[in-house]
């Protein structure tokens, strides 16, 4: 297996996070052992002075784009070693669960990434939430990350919450039995999201939680201190 070769081309790109997690938790596990989990910074790093929601998709385009091309070489990398591995889609399987087939979120954390926020999205030390994730299954072990099984958030922040524009956030600290309905109430922002397709012809990307978290955040002027964020 190469993983030294697969460590290599990631460190190459020192500003992408990513992790091994073991996926002995997922019925996957039964196809692959591991999850290779990145999380590739959005294009531009939004708080709430400087949101749209025009520039928050536009972030997401862009590193969805970065996170593509990457995933391409690694791809391209396990054929060559005759490495069985699948990618699994990023689409929710329907609009009653909205549910993907294999939550990135869950590996992220198993990774050691980072921790679900009470916005119910992946927090990274170094980038808050501001992050695209993605997930490669591989039929190998690894080397695991060290899984993070309780949130990080201080209890008295509410900032997601109070800028949440539908009122879906619960104010829950998550831990790794957590279950999502208990800390969003994923319908009700679905709904607000979808109400925008006639205007957008998308569901709006709404980000106002993630531009709010401090997390991640830096000062106008001032270089981001990586001395404490994830590997």
């Amino acid at each position: 297996m190469p993983e030294k070769e697969l460590r290599a081309l990631l460190d190459a790109q020192p500003d992408i996070l990513w992790g091994f997690a073991d996926i002995s938790y997922s019925p996957y596990a039964e196809r692959y052992a591991s999850a290779l989990v990145f999380a590739v910074p959005y294009g531009e790093q939004l708080t709430p002075e400087t949101y749209t929601e025009e520039r928050f998709e536009n972030g997401i385009q862009s590193a969805r784009v970065r996170l593509e091309a990457v995933v391409a070489e690694i791809e391209a990398l396990l054929r060559s070693r005759g490495v069985r591995y699948w990618v699994p889609p990023v689409a929710q399987e329907n609009e009653t669960e909205l549910l993907a087939p294999f939550s990135f979120k869950f590996a992220a954390v198993n990774a050691g990434l980072g921790w679900i926020g009470k916005n119910d999205v992946v927090i990274t030390r170094r980038y808050g939430p501001r992050v695209r994730l993605s997930a490669i299954l591989i039929d190998a072990p690894f080397a695991y990350g060290q899984p993070k099984t309780r949130s990080e958030c201080p209890e008295d922040c509410t900032l997601c919450m109070d800028i949440c524009p539908c009122k879906a956030l619960k104010n829950r600290l998550w831990t790794i039995d957590s279950q999502r309905v208990e800390i969003i109430d994923y319908q009700r922002c679905n709904r607000m999201r979808s109400a925008h397709i006639p205007r957008l012809g998308r569901k709006s990307a709404c980000g106002l939680c993630l531009a709010a978290c401090p997390f991640g955040q830096t000062s106008k002027g001032q270089k981001r201190d990586d001395r404490n964020a994830d590997p």
